[in-house]
């Protein structure tokens, strides 16, 4: 679409261009920042400055969330929407705010739903940003590149009713309910005696689940009496709370949102009976999921490819995989960033139906274009993170051996975004960037600026390795169940 009015810019971004009330909107860079401009002098309800171009009157629109909400208000598709019951969606985590352009140009080529806004308390602490500034970048970005296919947005890893229901107000369509704080990891230390003693079993639950053989699409699921009482002991109080949470929130659909629930943040891998378990005490209770992440065994761990035996991830994906089919629900990968040697297995036994969650694997892209256009910066920030690392592995399981790191010394510029290859560099960078971001110097920001900065100036370059990055996971999640 060609208007006069663009043709005053130097930079307009020429699939954000729409029409509201016969007049066009769109957006433009000024190489710091982007803007919304309106055509004509009635602002719709944005706030924002009236300027004159050429013969024209103008109403220039800065990105804030007064201005998000009047742009969800008047164009439907900036709104994120659920999308945990279509066949394949994608969590992307930008903790940056500047990853639409290249996760766009992704899922505008596939038919995964995205999960454009996806944040935790977590990373909002780090990162130093809101729920609100999340998904308005979300909103925005969806505009700026005419993405009308719709996306998700996330409140991940939510522990507290307070948290889940400010972030359902705000609009999110997907909450991510944290039940760490209701499993029992100590079950680990306990022998079959100890459990025996600590709990009793209900009645009606031996009768459920004892001396049966649960036929799940040929995966025969059956409990003796340790693992009931092992799978009760460490997930019935994550079940209660997941109940009393389902039922404020979601019953009788008060808010038109999915509901995920985690149960990987654990120290021991969910058993297929113990995912049989939580899932049918669930569904007893009521409760209807969306989706939900086990602890899958092996190593998880951020920034990385899986770590593990293969041959047994893939067998025990299969009968998680054909639990979640049982229960109507899509199984969730967690920590899905750069777990290549595993996407196609998922996607087999899935059958393309799943949801992955990745985060930070934006971040590591951003910082790769920095050692690639201003070394000095890089190197700077490099020696800053080693500095920064085991402040920030106490929030991180990650196995980092920083003596496997060479030396920036010995590196050359060039050799520099090599770094991001090695599985102990990722992570240095990967687990530090609330370190990165919010450090000062004489109590100015020491970093964060000059980031933004480079970013600004490279989002195409960055756009285009976030594409093929983020891509490469997608490609080969679809080699797993298309032939």
């Amino acid at each position: 679409m060609k208007h006069p009015l663009t043709t005053y810019f130097l930079e307009v971004y020429q699939e954000s261009i729409h029409i509201i009330h016969d007049k066009v909107l769109f957006v433009i860079s000024d190489h710091k920042t982007d803007y919304l401009i309106l055509e004509g002098n009635d602002s719709l309800g944005f706030f924002g400055e009236l300027i004159t171009v050429g013969s024209h009157q103008a109403i220039k629109i800065p990105l804030t969330h007064h201005n998000a909400n009047i742009l969800r208000s008047h164009f439907p598709f900036t709104n994120p929407i659920p999308v945990l019951r279509k066949k394949r969606s994608f969590g992307l985590g930008d903790r940056l705010g500047i990853a639409g352009e290249g996760h766009l140009r992704v899922f505008k080529a596939c038919d995964a739903y995205p999960v454009l806004a996806q944040q935790s308390m977590r990373e909002l602490t780090l990162t130093k940003r809101s729920y609100e500034d999340v998904l308005d970048a979300a909103s925005f970005a969806v505009f700026k590149f005419g993405y009308h296919d719709g996306f998700g947005a996330d409140g991940d890893h939510l522990k507290k009713m307070d948290d889940i229901e400010n972030v359902l107000k705000l609009g999110y369509t997907m909450i991510t309910l944290d039940c760490s704080d209701y499993i029992k990891n100590d079950v680990l230390t306990l022998s079959d005696e100890e459990i025996k003693n600590r709990i009793t079993l209900p009645e009606v639950m031996k009768k459920i689940y004892l001396d049966r053989e649960i036929n799940v699409e040929g995966h025969l699921i059956h409990f003796n009496e340790m693992d009931l009482m092992r799978a009760y002991y460490v997930y019935q109080d994550a079940i209660e709370y997941t109940t009393k949470v389902y039922q404020k929130f979601f019953k009788n659909q008060a808010y038109a949102a999915n509901l995920e629930l985690s149960i990987d943040e654990t120290m021991t891998p969910t058993k297929p009976v113990e995912h049989f378990f939580v899932a049918n005490e669930l569904k007893n209770q009521g409760v209807v999921l969306d989706t939900l992440a086990p602890r899958f065994c092996g190593e998880f761990q951020k920034g990385v490819d899986y770590i593990g035996d293969l041959n047994q991830f893939e067998r025990e994906l299969g009968v998680h995989a054909a639990i979640a089919r049982h229960f109507d629900y899509k199984l969730s990968i967690h920590s899905g960033s750069d777990k290549f040697s595993i996407f196609s297995i998922i996607g087999n036994h899935t059958k393309g139906i799943f949801h992955i969650k990745t985060a930070g694997t934006n971040w590591l892209e951003a910082m790769r274009l920095v050692a690639i256009k201003d070394p000095n910066l890089y190197r700077e920030i490099h020696a800053f993170a080693l500095d920064a690392f085991d402040e920030a592995r106490k929030l991180y399981h990650v196995t980092t051996d920083l003596t496997k790191i060479p030396s920036l010394k010995t590196l050359s510029d060039d050799e520099l975004p090599a770094l991001f290859q090695l599985n102990d560099a990722r992570q240095l960078i990967h687990i530090t960037y609330g370190a990165i971001l919010t450090a000062e110097n004489n109590q100015q920001d020491r970093f964060r600026t000059k980031l933004y900065r480079l970013w600004s100036s490279y989002h195409q370059e960055y756009a285009r390795m976030l594409e093929s990055h983020i891509g490469e996971h997608i490609r080969k999640l679809y080699d797993g169940f298309i032939s």
